[in-house]
């Protein structure tokens, strides 16, 4: 049995530590709220995961400190956002234990990706990133799945693949981070825009040009940045653009959907009610595609949808009718 601390209590970090401990492993989740630490310990229950059920061997906390304590490896799990100002705040009590990036998303500030981020505060510090085409909803009821660690420290991929792995999750390793990292938070933005399509009512024919011209977009920018251009057409490339886009699960395309129905930014997070990558990384992916030269005609329509008041139904007709190309 091994300790694992989860910084994050939302849906993503509940789901990954119901899995491990499953497996036998004592799982500490810090919470920044003392409510949803009562609810996971004396209820075993997550209010984001409904109808999922706790397993005993998993504890909550409101101290990062008492988290983190004999711990033998950190899932980092909070939103992107919060990334920097929460290790900050537990910096000071990782020893040896690996941080393994489960995020997905970008710094605002600094356009870093969240890898950077770890690097910066933790100087010196083993670290991965943990992505993948994975829905907390059916991680959380073993519904098989497939992950991706990366990571530059061999041991670290080695440690991560055998404490994940059974019949319910398989895991491969890549030594690509940057490509990892950024597979996960762009496929993001393009799921949006497929929330929007749907509310649309395009077709089948439509999801497949966007899917498919949203990973070229991806490949540019990724491949720009220091990916490995394979890594976009696997598991995090690929794999979790199709989970995002098609999935009623997606918060992403349910966000996409409601700019689609009318509503303004504000209504849309009320709505959602969590955290929603996909808005907090659009403006950070358009900044990003003028830093590196990269043409992202998707990016910058849906950028135009969100903060230039762009209509969705006439950035459809401005995708479709732009100037001729091979593919």
């Amino acid at each position: 049995m091994k300790t694992i601390a989860i910084i994050g209590s939302g849906s993503w970090g509940v789901a990954l530590g119901i899995h491990l401990a499953k497996l036998g492993n004592k799982v500490k989740i810090w919470s920044f709220m003392q409510e949803e630490a009562d609810i996971i310990n004396n209820e075993k229950k997550c209010k984001f995961l409904p109808g999922v059920d706790l397993p005993e061997n998993i504890y909550c906390y409101t101290s990062l400190e008492e988290t983190i304590k004999d711990s033998e490896l950190i899932l980092h799990v909070t939103p992107s956002k919060f990334t920097r100002n929460t290790i900050k705040q537990y910096a000071s009590f990782v020893k040896e234990q690996p941080i393994l990036m489960c995020a997905k998303g970008f710094e605002r500030e600094t356009l870093y990706t969240l890898d950077e981020v770890i690097k910066e505060e933790l100087p010196g510090k083993k670290y991965g990133v943990f992505s993948g085409p994975s829905h907390a909803e059916e991680v959380s009821r073993a519904i098989p799945t497939a992950m991706v660690v990366a990571s530059e420290f061999e041991d670290v991929r080695t440690q991560v693949q055998d404490l994940f792995m059974n019949e319910n999750m398989r895991v491969y390793t890549s030594e690509d981070v940057k490509g990892v990292e950024l597979g996960g938070a762009l496929k993001n933005i393009i799921a949006f825009c497929a929330g929007v399509a749907t509310e649309l009512g395009l077709g089948d024919n439509s999801f497949a040009a966007l899917i498919t011209r949203g990973l070229t977009e991806i490949n540019r920018l990724g491949t720009k940045m220091g990916g490995n251009k394979d890594t976009f057409y696997g598991l995090t490339g690929l794999g979790d653009l199709i989970v995002t886009c098609l999935s009623e699960h997606s918060r992403n395309r349910k966000a996409g959907k409601l700019i689609g129905r009318g509503l303004s930014l504000e209504e849309v997070k009320k709505e959602v009610g969590m955290t929603i990558e996909s808005i907090d990384n659009i403006e950070v992916t358009y900044e990003l595609s003028k830093k590196y030269d990269v043409e992202m005609p998707i990016v910058t329509t849906v950028y135009d949808v969100l903060y230039n008041n762009l209509e969705p139904k006439k950035a459809v007709e401005m995708l479709m009718t732009r100037a001729q190309k091979a593919e």
